[in-house]
């Protein structure tokens, strides 16, 4: 796992494919009864107007109920909620998965410290879904 300090992202390398890595997660956070908002295609959708990129899928998610509180004490974090996890293959065939940390999130739209914990608990999830 390498965080990148100037811009909060985090990237974890996938021994799967986009689409296995991308169903993996989907199904791990369903199982923890988070929502799924939207599965956007990048690369399926480049194919359909005849431009060729590696695959990349983008998955949108999140709870009401732990994304709520955070929303209403920093409103500018509405602009990164619901949670996102890119999945993409790199020009070297690795697969990888992509999320801003809480720490980024916190530091970017000042969130209360005793609401980081909500956007946190995702963080094992998509651990998880890379092992």
């Amino acid at each position: 796992m390498a965080a990148l300090p100037d811009n909060g992202m985090v990237h974890l390398a996938s021994p799967r494919s986009v689409p296995e890595t991308l169903e993996r997660v989907e199904s791990i956070l369903k199982a923890r009864g988070v929502t799924i908002f939207a599965r956007v295609d990048h690369s399926g959708e480049a194919e359909k107007v005849g431009l060729r990129m590696n695959p990349t899928q983008l998955l949108i998610f999140g709870s009401p109920k732990g994304g709520t509180p955070v929303m209403v004490a920093a409103p500018t974090v509405a602009i990164d909620l619901p949670l996102k996890a890119l999945v993409w293959q790199d020009a070297y065939g690795k697969v990888w998965l992509s999320y801003n940390s809480a720490e980024y999130l916190r530091n970017r739209h000042n969130i209360p410290d005793a609401l980081v914990k909500n956007l946190a608990a995702v963080t094992p999830l998509l651990e998880e879904a890379v092992k």
